[in-house]
């Protein structure tokens, strides 16, 4: 590409070239394809374990409603940080253009929190029109599984 032929050997060469510019575009997209998996696009609660968590992938979709408290006193919608007496109006607002079969909302409740905060997260979830909620959990470990005490 940027060779010049013999009989041309002191002349400037009007070609560019890109082999640089290659290896810096793979370097960089090396980089992205290593630090995307590592950032987190949801709040991060600490959620309790249980031994048999069903799965569901629909949380993870960028529609889903996610209700977020990891401590007492805060509360988020996906990542937005709102008051408590909020949560209700926020939610029906959601989802107010989602179809029948994507209303569901997910609650993420952090594993120190009070039982009857998530009591209060459902029953505004209820009263906002949605009867489908998922409350997110951890699968626990299977180390101390064959272990008796």
């Amino acid at each position: 590409m940027g060779a010049a032929n013999e009989g041309e050997k002191g002349k400037l060469v009007s070609e560019i070239n890109v082999t640089p510019m290659v290896d810096v575009m793979l370097v960089l997209l090396i980089i992205f394809m290593v630090i995307a998996p590592m950032l987190q696009p949801r709040i991060r609660v600490a959620v309790p374990k249980g031994k048999n968590p069903d799965l569901d992938m629909r949380i993870d979709n960028d529609t889903s409603l996610v209700v977020a408290a990891p401590e007492e006193g805060l509360i988020y919608l996906n990542r937005d940080l709102i008051a408590p007496e909020l949560v209700e109006d926020r939610i029906r607002a959601a989802l107010k253009d989602k179809p029948a079969e994507d209303r569901i909302v997910f609650i993420k409740g952090g594993s120190l929190l009070k039982y009857g905060t998530v009591v209060s997260l459902s029953d505004a979830i209820r009263s906002a029109g949605c009867d489908r909620i998922g409350l997110v959990s951890e699968k626990e470990d299977d180390k101390n599984q064959g272990r008796r005490n």
